[in-house]
């Protein structure tokens, strides 16, 4: 994860490229068990194209191959493609089921759109500070984000473990509300004093960055709880078996389809 977002933009790209793909068929496999049907692979295909091409329509100008900047040249064909396969998906089907279909296309809100902010959010952030104006490096906003994220689950875990006794919802029996509420407020926490002592001495940015966090990590909770909805409807322990033990691409970045558009929101109208 850090080699792929610190290398260069293009590493960035290509890991959530993979990261993209990857949640793309885990949904699949959910929603086949979810709505008892089957899709095929060129409808699978097809949304994962189209969903890639919004990815690169949100890759900034620095994107380019030859002078062919990317969002510009790439994200029509591609997404023709997707179109493509997935009329030969349906047309090649025995049974189209609409609502199963339905739920695929939410997909491209759920992970494509996501996946295309964070590709956004890779890019030098302009932030304004009274008369001051601040200049984030590129992976300086998601690497932000994903940090708040690591540190409340794993101070979640560690609350949740010492303290917790009043659990968080049902959907996910072992999540408490102490844990829940003390890895935000660490998380915010520590985000914030590392930004004033070891970024900037300014309590004003720093403040503003643990509102980023706090959304980071109350919406990353919620992602958590929606992707946990879904295997449980589904019936199943893991999204998938990419990481052993750990689970699929679903289960490592739940947290994160949801909080990356909601910090996308902070950052461009409110941040800026």
């Amino acid at each position: 994860m850090l080699t792929g977002i610190l290398w260069n933009q293009w590493s960035f790209l290509v890991l959530f490229s993979i990261i993209h793909f990857g949640c793309w068929w885990e949904y699949f496999n959910l929603l086949e068990k979810i709505h008892n049907t089957n899709y095929h692979r060129y409808t699978r295909i097809g949304f994962m194209l189209m969903g890639f091409a919004v990815m690169l329509w949100f890759c900034s100008p620095s994107y380019q191959v030859n002078n062919y900047q990317l969002s510009q040249n790439f994200p029509f064909p591609v997404s023709v493609a997707g179109v493509v396969m997935l009329a030969l998906g349906i047309f090649q089907s025995k049974q189209v089921k609409l609502k199963a279909f339905g739920a695929a296309a939410l997909g491209l809100f759920y992970i494509s759109l996501s996946w295309s902010l964070m590709i956004s959010l890779y890019d030098e952030t302009d932030i304004h500070v009274h008369d001051t104006k601040l200049v984030m490096a590129g992976p300086g906003i998601p690497l932000l984000m994903i940090i708040s994220i690591w540190i409340n689950d794993t101070m979640a875990y560690i609350v949740g473990s010492l303290i917790g006794k009043t659990p968080l919802s049902k959907i996910s029996p072992k999540k408490t509300w102490e844990g829940t509420i003390g890895g935000i407020i660490l998380s915010v926490l520590v985000i914030g004093l590392v930004t004033y002592f070891a970024v900037i001495d300014s309590w004003t940015v720093a403040i503003m960055v643990m509102i980023f966090a706090t959304i980071a990590s109350i919406v990353g909770t919620i992602g958590d709880l929606l992707e946990s909805k879904l295997k449980r409807i589904a019936a199943v322990k893991d999204s998938g078996s990419f990481m052993p033990g750990h689970g699929g691409f679903l289960d490592r970045f739940d947290s994160l389809l949801l909080a990356t558009p909601a910090v996308w929101l902070y950052i461009y109208f409110l941040m800026k």
